[in-house]
């Protein structure tokens, strides 16, 4: 079956590169028995790949189960898995089968893999290798044919060097990996998704289908989407159902768009002429947004930073500046007798009348001698900030001045111990 076969029929949506490549993967490997390992955020429909992997087998016919390691508690998953006898533990008044005994010939597909306790690891392993299970409680083993597809929204190898996840039974579970593309990675399909999404409510709350101008969906494809499609799928029931105007422009969606930590709506807004301006007039996607932003986020904790190390010079201390701070009325020390700055001289200072301050060899060489101390004194400041606040950089940076970035990286280089 082609790929578009394959998305028509299980309702896939998109035409992105790293989509494809993934359905073909799950394509290929549907008609063997090899275990699978789908790897992706949360949201981006890995159980759906696991349907497409099961109903393209040989056992299509058989059972398909979706299990959540993470919503069964640690000590009942063993028996929701392999079954327990009667008597085995408090409350276990009749025997029971588990999943590996009921889906057998079928496929079980085991969501949040990383999420399963060790112990139940071990016996996950077992059945993989060899088949063989045993129930809680008895002694007598079993036998099952079962294929077993994983998702994880974990590095998995990540969790095993960290001992909370087998190494052995990562490379069984990943015969055939797939990884799912998050949403932000395939941004052209956003729009096409969210149409999809939009007619389907205005069929089911009988009413008419929303429509995005361009600069709505230029903001929608420069949103984050931290929750992938289901986020998608979410924020477009509610603009379906809350939104008065069908006709939705940018400044109404970004309403609809929360704001998740470490992420931020701005980048998302778009003029109304449909791209963000800069110069002339060019349209620039949010990667570039973010490069400007960094750029001059980093030239203002510079400036901050300098402004900082020119109060330790003259005051032996420091005085806090404002993020916008600009020491733009540094000025630089000439040699005796010459108003033409020196190449690579390297030292200035702050005037009060914002002239030229003509050093004689004796004072220019006590400058140059309180300039090798400037990094043991910033040090010094920092390290003193640090454990005032008992290491919380946020606010020894706010007390410093300086931005919690700028701190991060002057402890690295400093090789200062929080």
């Amino acid at each position: 079956m082609d790929i578009q076969s394959i998305k028509n029929r299980f309702g896939i949506i998109g035409n992105s590169p790293a989509l494809n490549h993934a359905l073909n993967t799950a394509a290929q490997v549907a008609a063997t028995d090899l275990s699978v390992l789908i790897a992706g955020e949360s949201g981006v429909g890995k159980e759906a790949f696991s349907m497409i992997i099961h109903a393209l087998s040989q056992r299509k016919h058989n059972s398909f189960i979706a299990v959540n390691c993470g919503a069964i508690p640690e000590g009942t998953i063993d028996s929701e898995l392999f079954g327990h006898e009667k008597g085995s533990f408090t409350g276990a008044v009749d025997s029971r089968k588990g999943y590996f005994e009921t889906v057998n010939g079928g496929t079980i597909f085991l969501d949040e893999i990383g999420e399963m306790p060790l112990g139940t690891q071990a016996r996950l392993l077992r059945v993989l290798e060899t088949g063989e299970f045993i129930r809680v409680g008895s002694s007598k083993v079993q036998k099952t044919d079962v294929r077993v597809i994983a998702a994880t929204n974990r590095e998995l190898l990540e969790s095993a060097s960290h001992g909370r996840f087998r190494e052995d039974l990562y490379y069984r579970l990943s015969t055939v990996p797939i990884r799912v593309p998050a949403l932000r990675d395939r941004r052209e399909d956003i729009p096409l998704l969210f149409r999809k999404f939009a007619s389907d409510f205005a069929e089911r709350y009988k009413t008419q289908s929303v429509q995005l101008d361009a600069a709505a969906t230029q903001a929608l494809m420069n949103y984050s989407w931290p929750g992938n499609v289901r986020e998608l799928k979410n924020i477009a029931e509610q603009i379906s159902v809350l939104a008065e105007d069908k006709h939705i422009s940018a400044e109404a969606l970004i309403r609809f768009l929360p704001q998740h930590p470490g992420t931020s709506r701005s980048l998302a807004i778009i003029p109304a002429s449909g791209g963000v301006q800069h110069g002339g007039g060019s349209d620039f996607t949010s990667e570039r947004d973010i490069l400007y932003k960094a750029i001059f986020d980093l030239k203002k904790d510079v400036n901050d930073l300098k402004k900082m190390i020119f109060d330790v010079a003259q005051h032996g201390g420091y005085t806090p500046v404002e993020p916008s701070g600009n020491p733009g009325n540094l000025v630089p020390v000439y040699k005796d007798g010459d108003m033409q700055p020196q190449p690579g001289h390297g030292v200035y200072t702050v005037p009060a009348n914002n002239t030229p301050v003509l050093l004689d060899s004796n004072t220019r060489h006590e400058e140059v001698e309180e300039t090798l101390l400037l990094a043991d004194r910033e040090k010094e400041y920092i390290a003193k900030a640090l454990k005032k606040h008992k290491s919380r950089r946020r606010d020894a940076a706010a007390e410093l001045g300086i931005s919690e970035r700028t701190l991060y990286r002057k402890i690295k280089e400093y090789g200062i111990d929080e």
